[in-house]
């Protein structure tokens, strides 16, 4: 019974696609975690085992100036995946960009795994791993010099401290980003959201600048804004955009 309302549903999904002109995605930690990467707020015994903090105060502005060296042990184990690959779902949202369909990518995630699908109207909300900034002279480096590393990691040009190029708690928003995003957002006549709960703010606050035609949302729970959308379809987003 749920595969054929699920059908139904993707069936509906396909012929709002057909009459989108300006799509807009917004996604969270469901579209990574289908490429094996976790979603660190669903903490399980083994952080607790490992580390004396939740994630949310190691990934804190605070913790990273006041225990860097243990902010480096958590970022290395737990937000680091340079296997990852992209997911169906990201290589759906690309094939749409390539074909005129989709305007903008608008991702909470740090994996750079939208880019690697081949997207390039991307809006990184919170940031990406891959990027790393020398706090003292501003050098470049990527996330294989973050890996190579031990403790906290320097510039090899001035020995400053490498900073992750990610927002950590406490921090704001890019403001070039967000006013990116809230743009495209305003902008479509179609807005799915993915993998998210959409519990997250300010980044969740987002959809209130959708005037669009269809909002659509793809999680495998509920979210707090389901009763908004023209339509919910609760499954793997990965599974759903294979479908179409």
């Amino acid at each position: 019974m749920e595969e054929a309302v699920n059908k139904e549903k993707i069936d509906q999904l396909r012929s709002m696609l057909e009459e989108s002109r300006n799509l807009v995605f917004f996604g969270g930690a469901g579209v990574s975690t289908e490429s094996g990467i976790p979603d660190f707020r669903s903490v399980d015994g083994l952080y607790h085992q490992q580390y004396d903090y939740p994630p949310e105060t190691i990934l804190s502005h605070t913790f990273y100036r006041q225990k860097t060296e243990e902010f480096y042990r958590f970022y290395r184990n737990k937000m680091l995946f340079p296997g990852a690959k992209p997911n169906a779902a990201h290589k759906k949202l690309a094939q749409w960009e390539k074909e005129g369909k989709l305007k903008a990518v608008i991702t909470q995630n740090i994996d750079g795994l939208h880019q690697a699908a081949g997207s390039e109207a991307v809006w990184e909300l919170h940031g990406s791993v891959l990027r790393n900034y020398c706090e003292n002279c501003g050098a470049f480096y990527d996330m294989d010099y973050i890996l190579r590393s031990d403790g906290v990691p320097h510039c090899a040009k001035c020995g400053g401290a490498v900073k992750p190029d990610v927002v950590l708690y406490e921090e704001g928003l890019d403001q070039r980003v967000l006013s990116g995003a809230v743009k495209a957002i305003s902008e479509a006549d179609m807005l799915i959201i993915g993998g998210t709960s959409l519990a997250v703010y300010p980044a969740a606050g987002l959809i209130d600048y959708f005037n669009g035609r269809y909002l659509v949302l793809i999680n495998k729970t509920a979210t707090s804004r389901d009763s908004m959308a023209d339509l919910v379809i609760q499954g793997s987003i990965g599974e759903i955009f294979s479908a179409l």
